[in-house]
């Protein structure tokens, strides 16, 4: 018993030794704490300041737009609301009518629009420029939720001024880009292959979801609705374009009053630039001219039937007041910043003479 007695002291004996050797062998616990935040030195730089004034004081006018198609289900019947893409937009005025771009609402049987507060309104399309890649959407919201936009001059831009971006890319809300303008006067395809004059090209990363949005000048005003993206795979690859202010502040009142786009016409069905360029003629050539139409009562002559049974060359217009016209874009970038009721003068060739033409442009029917 005593023998066993001893033992179990040894072996308490060594454990507390044990022990005690371990306990010096084990580093001190060491406890994280956060770190001290470091006292800014100074404020915001002016820039970034800026940035964020322009930025607070017209995101309420920028808005979130869904292209909305319905479906019926052909065994249930039921009726499904199916979002077909989304945009960006901005407020015009207290009466509820919103500019954003053509392809943004095309075919949309609802655009539904979110404020920049998160309300939500189903929009009904109230008339576009597809040509202008330009639509106005009506909703019905409250005035003191509707802050319309400032604008801007778009013929005092200048290379290399700072320009911002507000939209909603990829769904997400409220999102500011920066950049400057990088080219003036760029023309660029609308969806219905007619071109779009005077665009601005911007460095301003415009990605999927910007378009329809307003492009804004160091002040805050508008000066462009951002409209495309000029990249392969769509998204932003430094080069966006913008439809000019001038453009939409052109454009949106003829929406609002007459729901389409009212054109200044001359009243003449012209040849296609190709047939120009085989028959080696410099101008455009002028196929037809509508009977009683502007161009008829200044005594314009479209082509005519010879005696063989072919065609004869008769006007080709070459100028119109003063500008050059070698293509028939020529002509229609002239008459986009002409109105109806405008006279013009136009320089006309037929069989080698030239003459002078006056006319007063009309709506087109």
């Amino acid at each position: 018993m005593t023998k066993v007695l001893a033992v179990l002291l040894l072996l308490v004996a060594g454990a507390l030794v044990f022990t005690v050797l371990r306990q010096r062998n084990v580093k001190p616990e060491i406890v994280y704490e956060p770190r001290a935040v470091t006292l800014p030195s100074g404020d915001l730089g002016a820039d970034e300041k800026a940035r964020i004034s322009v930025f607070e004081a017209v995101s309420p006018s920028v808005v979130h737009i869904t292209n909305i198609a319905v479906r019926r289900d052909a065994f249930t019947m039921d009726i499904t609301e199916i979002p077909r893409g989304t945009g960006s937009g901005f407020v015009w005025d207290e009466q509820g009518h919103i500019v954003t771009n053509f392809h943004v609402v095309q075919d949309a049987q609802t655009a539904r629009v979110t404020l920049a507060d998160g309300t939500t309104y189903d929009g009904k399309v109230l008339g576009a420029a597809p040509d202008k890649d330009i639509a106005v959407v009506k909703i019905d919201a409250p005035p003191s939720k509707l802050k319309k936009i400032a604008l801007g001059d778009s013929a005092e831009l200048r290379v290399g001024q700072s320009v911002l971006a507000i939209g909603n890319p990829f769904g997400l809300d409220q999102t500011l880009t920066t950049g400057v303008i990088s080219g003036l006067g760029r023309e660029i395809k609308a969806i219905t292959q007619r071109t779009i004059y005077d665009v601005i090209q911007t460095d301003a990363p415009i990605n999927p979801g910007n378009s329809g949005g307003p492009l804004l000048d160091s002040h805050g005003r508008l000066i462009g609705v951002n409209t495309a993206i000029y990249s392969p795979s769509g998204a932003s690859a430094g080069i966006g374009f913008a439809v000019p202010v001038s453009t939409v502040n052109r454009i949106v009142p003829q929406i609002l009053q007459y729901k389409r786009i009212v054109r200044p016409v001359m009243g003449v069905n012209l040849a296609s630039d190709q047939v120009a360029r085989q028959l080696n003629v410099k101008g455009v050539i002028v196929q037809g001219v509508v009977p009683g139409g502007p161009a008829s009562r200044a005594g314009m002559v479209g082509m005519t039937r010879g005696p063989d049974g072919g065609w004869v060359l008769g006007d080709v217009l070459v100028q119109i007041d003063g500008v050059a016209i070698t293509r028939s874009d020529d002509l229609f970038q002239v008459l986009d910043k002409r109105k109806i009721g405008d006279e013009v003068a136009l320089e006309v060739v037929n069989a080698g003479r030239s003459r002078t033409l006056r006319l007063k442009l009309e709506a087109a029917p």
